[in-house]
């Protein structure tokens, strides 16, 4: 596996080493090893598939809070996803900063997303479908989210006019206290 770290500290872009012949290709797409090795939690606990049916779909942002915190490992497997994800640790250099990154079924590429951080995805095409390594298990009480065009992170979609539920429209605008439950 590749490891790309992004301006986000522990944050990683990952590709993959194919090794390909004329029947297609094989490559590594996790390894404990290798996660440990650049201090990525390796820890799996859960895998979740978000199937999406329409372009212009957004699902995001969300985080868990301690003790329940998560990292995640996400990649598109069907389709193209905007992925976006926004450094919510207060003692960070990049704190309220964000990165996004397009991923596609074609390109195999993978996000990296620490605990601390939200996470969201707009889908870029119909019937795209995105697969989660999660290293800690859901837990409601601990689940918290950020609204997708809160000026505090200046994120810029691109699309205007997503379709989203009403809970992730409606979070409240983002203040430094919320983040101190990470």
């Amino acid at each position: 596996m590749i490891f790309t770290e992004t301006r986000l500290k522990g944050a990683y872009i990952i590709g993959l080493e194919k090794r390909a012949d004329e029947r297609g290709f094989f490559a590594r797409s996790w390894c404990e090893r290798e996660f440990a090795e650049h201090n990525l939690n390796p820890r799996t606990v859960q895998c979740n598939i978000s199937f999406n049916t329409r372009k212009g779909t957004l699902r995001g942002m969300h985080y868990q809070v301690a003790p329940s915190a998560e990292a995640k490992l996400v990649r598109c497997t069907q389709g193209a996803i905007y992925d976006v994800i926004i450094d919510l640790r207060p003692d960070s250099p990049t704190f309220k900063q964000a990165v996004a990154e397009t991923l596609t079924a074609q390109d195999h590429k993978m996000l990296y997303v620490p605990e601390g951080f939200a996470h969201g995805f707009l889908t870029l095409e119909d019937n795209s479908e995105i697969f989660y390594q999660m290293s800690e298990f859901y837990s409601p009480q601990h689940a918290r989210g950020v609204r997708w065009n809160d000026p505090a992170f200046g994120i810029e979609w691109p699309i205007r006019n997503p379709s989203m539920a009403d809970r992730d429209r409606n979070y409240s605008d983002f203040s430094a206290d919320d983040s101190k439950e990470n």
